[in-house]
């Protein structure tokens, strides 16, 4: 893990509560997982998993509210692990951390429920950041790979809605690509709840998609943010 220039700032104290499973087979990444998040008083850590197997298993037994998975396992791996959580437990929040970068694994993961996707490497900090998106019902993109998936995505030619959106819709778009919630996104543009409320849901209904999750997905097949 790298370190972390984390000033103990306010706004990581007041993230709630959160029981936590972590999904990692390598034992050193494993144990610095659990050593930051067994300092942060309003994390606890509920059990651990080596692969997409236990994961789901352990996930069903321990009713974590967060998961912090990794990708790369034979069989089942870190998205179909995620998939079947998300499928039978949709209110746990699922964290990829992984070294897996290519646009194909991130919007696999995206699809299968992920609420934020994490390069390992990454600042603490950030991941804090992730996770408290996810925990808001957002959406969290390491910008790295958020950039990869911009610049190697080609816009299919068979959704004429995908360029019906306008510049205010596709602006909270990307506020949501970057986790955050209606009250935030209304605060930072100037608008009342209900008007991003009404704005998101056009979004949805212009991309023909069901959740805020799938409409980042489809904003990132087509390159729109």
């Amino acid at each position: 893990m790298c370190s972390v220039t984390i000033s103990e700032s306010n706004k990581f104290h007041q993230l709630s509560s959160q029981r936590i499973l972590i999904v990692e087979d390598d034992p050193i990444m494993q144990l610095g997982l659990k050593q930051f998040f067994a300092e942060k008083s309003q994390f606890q850590i509920v059990g651990t998993a080596v692969d997409g197997y236990l994961a789901v298993e352990k996930a069903q037994k321990l009713k974590p509210e967060l998961v912090i998975m990794d990708i790369g396992w034979p069989h089942l791996d870190g998205i179909g692990a995620t998939q079947q959580i998300k499928k039978n437990m949709p209110q746990i929040r699922v964290v990829m951390l992984t070294s897996h970068q290519t646009e194909t694994e991130t919007i696999a993961a995206l699809a299968s429920g992920a609420d934020a996707y994490c390069i390992k490497g990454t600042s603490l900090e950030q991941l804090l950041i992730a996770i408290a998106a996810a925990g808001k019902g957002g959406i969290y993109l390491d910008p790295l790979i958020a950039r990869k998936a911009i610049r190697h995505l080609k816009p299919p030619a068979t959704n004429n809605s995908i360029g019906q959106l306008s510049p205010r819709e596709l602006e909270i778009l990307k506020s949501i690509a970057e986790g955050s919630s209606n009250p935030e996104i209304a605060a930072r543009l100037y608008l009342s709840l209900t008007t991003v409320k009404t704005h998101i849901r056009n979004i949805m209904n212009k991309l023909a998609v069901n959740d805020r999750v799938q409409a980042v997905v489809v904003a990132l097949r087509n390159g729109l943010i």
